[in-house]
């Protein structure tokens, strides 16, 4: 079993991202599970994706849209995917969302966007 696996069921996590200073800055995202990885999708000039450039300690919890915590943070690492690997994150995105993500693809038309790779 393993530490992310209290993820599974979840629709959104919570990631704590840190700054130089060391507060915590935490996040609702949607996230996908492959294995082992959780995959995330977000703005590329996102203040998340520059923390995680400079530190990939982070930590990941179950929340709702709002961030409203569902359960205890995981310690995790992260690091933002080089486009070559940007589909399977994408994939794995689009198959536990669906239409709501086509949806929201559409929507973000024309935005930079990076995909963060999260693990334990």
């Amino acid at each position: 079993m393993s530490a992310l696996d209290v993820l599974n069921n979840a629709q959104y996590i919570s990631l704590k991202t840190f700054r130089k200073s060391g507060q915590a800055v935490p996040t609702p995202v949607w996230f996908a599970c492959e294995g082992d990885r959780l995959y995330i999708v977000t703005q590329a000039d996102a203040g998340k994706v520059k923390r995680i450039r400079n530190n990939g300690q982070v930590e990941v919890a179950p929340c709702d849209a709002r961030g409203n915590l569902k359960g205890d943070y995981v310690a995790a690492q992260a690091r933002e995917l080089p486009s070559a690997e940007h589909s399977r994150a994408n994939d794995a995105l689009n198959r536990k969302y669906g239409l709501i993500k086509r949806l929201f693809d559409l929507m973000q038309r024309g935005r930079a966007r990076t995909y963060l790779e999260v693990w334990v």
